[in-house]
């Protein structure tokens, strides 16, 4: 079966299916693994510590693939510091960007003239529009289930997605929530063109940087094991839920401030747990798929998996 839309149309993949930026994990070794199954994987320029490091991870995905891949940039609390990292993303002509967090326009308004398909995360109608005004080529809607930085508003995906696509003409992704061909066939029943995954392409072989435990805990938890933490500065982020997230929960009830929170989750906090396999020190960013996940495929599998999940389903659509 064919599943083209307009994502595949604008990205150049086999499958509408993309993976997550997925700080400090997702890089080359996920993101062709991706892009070769027929989906589009991306790089996180963010967890980079600068521009040549993202040019020579751009290089090293393009030795493993000769398939359209992106850059994510997670641009939240970064300033200014990502524009070099943008102009690299030019310069090699990545097959697209997707901006998450923040404002997007400045990255919009350059990469104007290249021709680079530039996908926003949003969270709201409002924020879809806004990013489709600027000059996004798609829009990647957010729902409550998902994990890492989510909207402040508790809409689900299922709410959320066929809302958005009323309200802007350029293509929607569905993202959160999602973690099989039922979630795929589901998202394309409410009106969007593609998916989203994070969490599950945490839990493959090819997601070389996670540590043992942090994947472990993917296969063990159930989809009430998370928990969202930096509510009170206004950035909820859904985490698995362990010692360090709880601790956090209760720094926030006592002493709900940026200032007495950044040191508990900082980027040195998280990799403490996906780096280093020191599961209660650490965070864990994880959606609520989790309790959908009970193995560890390869990336080829899992997408194979999901599109056989999805004929299925599609044949019995038209019975």
């Amino acid at each position: 079966m064919k599943w083209n839309t307009r994502i595949t149309e604008i990205l150049n993949i086999q499958y509408p299916i993309i993976q997550g930026g997925l700080a400090y994990l997702g890089y080359s070794d996920l993101a062709a693994a991706v892009s070769n199954a027929g989906g589009m994987g991306q790089i996180t320029a963010m967890s980079l510590p600068h521009a040549d490091a993202l040019r020579q991870e751009i290089k090293r995905v393009r030795q493993l693939t000769d398939k359209p891949f992106g850059v994510n940039f997670a641009i939240g609390m970064h300033g200014a510091s990502y524009m070099d990292r943008v102009q690299v993303a030019i310069d090699e002509q990545v097959s697209a960007v997707t901006i998450t967090g923040g404002n997007p326009a400045e990255i919009l308004e350059k990469l104007k003239p290249t021709g680079i398909p530039k996908l926003v995360l949003v969270s709201s109608r409002r924020q879809a529009q806004k990013a489709e005004q600027l000059g996004a080529s798609a829009i990647i809607v957010v729902g409550q289930e998902g994990g890492g930085h989510i909207g402040r508003n508790d809409v689900g995906t299922v709410v959320l997605v066929p809302q958005i696509v009323d309200a802007v003409s350029i293509p929607v992704v569905a993202s959160g929530g999602i973690g099989d061909g039922r979630g795929w066939m589901a998202a394309l029943a409410l009106g969007a063109e593609g998916i989203v995954m994070g969490t599950r392409f945490i839990a493959t072989q090819e997601c070389v940087h996670a540590a043992a435990s942090y994947k472990q805990a993917l296969l063990e938890s159930s989809e009430n094991d998370t928990v969202v933490i930096k509510r009170s500065i206004h950035a909820p982020a859904r985490v698995l839920r362990n010692e360090y997230a709880d601790k956090i929960l209760a720094m926030e009830r006592s002493s709900p401030t940026y200032e007495t929170l950044k040191d508990y989750i900082s980027g040195k906090a998280i990799k403490r747990w996906i780096y280093d396999d020191l599961k209660d020190e650490g965070l864990g960013w994880a959606g609520q798929v989790t309790g959908m996940i009970h193995d560890i495929p390869t990336v080829s599998e899992l997408i194979d998996r999901m599109v056989r999940e999805a004929e299925h389903i599609r044949t019995k659509w038209r019975a």
